[in-house]
């Protein structure tokens, strides 16, 4: 007599969760989301509660992150944890908040800008490393750059340029100067 696999009653009690904890597709709103952590939030008018969404998710869409107010319709299930979006289905980032330009105030860290900013090159292209906005920093790489040199990015040079939220893999446009610590990016520009 052949013997079965061992079947454990929660197998079954598991599968219906996963199936009736899935939801109809929402559109949400990113609320944020941290790309350093790899996860962020999205809030919806057709549910009550954030959803989280993670990175992994967003992979068939060529993206590891998602700016701030974005547009994402997804399919949302429930956790016991609370709601996860489970699949994405399209992704809008017209609508993304671009915050803006910060007026500048005079500081002796100024003075350091300026001096950094009379001594910088040209513009040139730079792709994002990655830039986490809650430590108020990050990286980017100059384009074609065999040896792959970090290039620090402060959070006030992101906030007086037009480039918006600062994603890894994308390509802006960056005034490079050699600081006390190394090279920094003194100016940025949209790539496009």
């Amino acid at each position: 007599m052949a013997t079965q696999p061992e079947h454990h009653p929660l197998d079954d009690a598991e599968a219906v969760a996963d199936d009736s904890s899935e939801m109809e597709a929402v559109v949400g709103r990113v609320k944020w989301f941290d790309a350093t952590r790899g996860f962020g939030f999205l809030i919806s008018d057709s549910i009550d509660g954030d959803i989280l969404i993670h990175f992994s998710v967003l992979r068939e869409h060529g993206r590891r992150s998602l700016p701030e107010g974005a547009i994402v319709e997804v399919v949302p299930m429930r956790l016991d944890r609370g709601l996860q979006a489970k699949k994405v289905i399209s992704i809008d980032v017209g609508s993304a908040v671009v915050p803006p330009p910060r007026v500048a105030r005079s500081t002796s860290k100024d003075i350091d800008r300026k001096a950094l900013s009379d001594s910088a090159g040209e513009f040139e292209p730079v792709e994002v490393k990655w830039f986490n906005r809650v430590k108020g920093y990050g990286f980017v790489n100059r384009v074609g750059d065999p040896d792959a040199h970090d290039i620090f990015v402060h959070m006030e040079t992101v906030r007086n340029s037009d480039v918006g939220d600062l994603q890894p893999g994308q390509h802006v446009l960056a005034r490079i100067a050699e600081g006390k610590k190394g090279l920094t990016a003194v100016e940025l520009h949209s790539d496009s």
